[in-house]
Order: structure tokens, then sequence, then C-alpha cells
């Protein structure tokens, strides 16, 4: 983004199409998994399990999988972390990607494998 106006760099946002939108869920790594892959943040896919590090003191340090990711309003569904509502019952909280760390990636996608060069230990 060029502007340094925050009401036009929201609008780009919002306007944003979705191969823009999918870098918008990106979160940076655990201090492991950076050294192992030798970059500092990927997109979050569901599967992966994530640490809540910032927001709320009722979601913060949360462990949990990513359940969905909703890429056009930049947030995630993880297990564990829901609010009551009017009535009583529990429902799954939103997190913004950039409020948590990847602290294990799931693998399962060998696309994703083969582009983050990622290799199991103990498989040499």
């Amino acid at each position: 983004m060029t502007s340094t106006h925050a009401s036009k760099q929201r609008k780009a946002l919002y306007n944003a199409p979705n191969h823009v939108r999918n870098k918008s869920v990106g979160s940076h790594l655990s201090a492991e998994l950076m050294e192992k892959l030798e970059r500092r943040t990927v997109r979050v896919v569901k599967g992966d399990t994530v640490k809540v590090v910032r927001g709320d003191e009722d979601v913060l340090g949360v462990e949990g999988k990513v359940t969905s990711v909703d890429t056009h309003k930049g947030r995630l569904i993880i297990e564990g972390v829901t609010i009551p509502k009017a009535d009583g019952t529990m429902t799954e909280r939103p997190v913004h990607a950039s409020n948590v760390i990847i602290i294990k990636l799931d693998m399962t996608d060998k696309y994703r494998k083969a582009k983050l060069n990622y290799e199991e230990e103990g498989s040499s």
C-alpha cells in the first residue's frame, strides 16, 4: 500500500481481490519454526495449530487448531476460543490472524510442503 492515509488503506483492504486477501491471513511462526523454515511468516490454513499472543485476557495464551479461515475479514476460528451469547450458549470467537503465532504446521498438502521446503525430523 502506498498511501499514508488510514482511510485509503482500509478502503484498499476492503476492495482487495482474493489473491491479495490471502496474504492478509498470514501469521508469524514460532521461534523453532522460524529457524527451521528460515522465514518469518506463513499463510494460516485450516489444521494449523496456533497460539493467541495478543488480545483480551480470556483468549490470551490459548492454543488450538484452526477450524476455519475467513479470508474476507482476515479472521481465524480456533478450537477453544469461545464467547457466551446473550442466551448463555457458547459460540466461536473470530481472532485476527495478526494476533496469533503458528506453533505447528499442517503439512498434509504436498504443494504447501514443497513450497516451504519442509522436511520432517528423522526423515533424512
